[in-house]
């Protein structure tokens, strides 16, 4: 089956506004960040919002083109980098941020806003490289 290009152009549009807002975020000192609660609301809104975007096209490539549909989110990044839809090193990366989605998510009463300011600061790169490559398949 083909991929579903209006999806895929819409989520990776989602993946890049998230971008440039934690763009912007990202510049703050950490001692600014963790101090100002609206901030590290949205940036783990925009954070969640980008991951989710990304694993809704991770699991539409999964079903689409290799006809597999994965029991976790982090297993989706996994089959996509075994296919070599996505390099392994980057497979990586994105299985930890999948974990880190689901900390977001299921944990928010025990958030560690240190640990999404560290994020802000080595993740976004992933996020935009999977979008890029997703893109590429169309």
């Amino acid at each position: 089956m083909t991929l579903n290009q209006e999806l895929i152009r819409t989520r990776c549009q989602e993946i890049e506004e998230s971008l440039e807002r934690l763009g912007r975020i990202r510049e703050i000192k950490k001692e600014a960040f963790l101090a100002d609660r609206d901030t590290q609301d949205i940036a783990s809104y925009r954070l969640l919002t980008a991951i989710e975007a990304c694993l809704n096209l991770c699991y539409h490539v999964s079903a689409k083109r290799l006809k597999r549909v994965p029991e976790e989110y982090a297993e989706c990044f996994e089959i996509l980098a075994g296919a070599g839809v996505v390099p392994r090193d980057l497979s990586e990366r994105l299985q930890k941020t999948a974990r880190f989605r689901n900390m977001l998510v299921h944990m928010y009463w025990k958030i560690d806003y240190g640990s999404v300011y560290d994020f802000l600061q080595t993740g976004l790169d992933d996020l935009r490289r999977f979008s890029e490559i997703i893109a590429g398949l169309v």
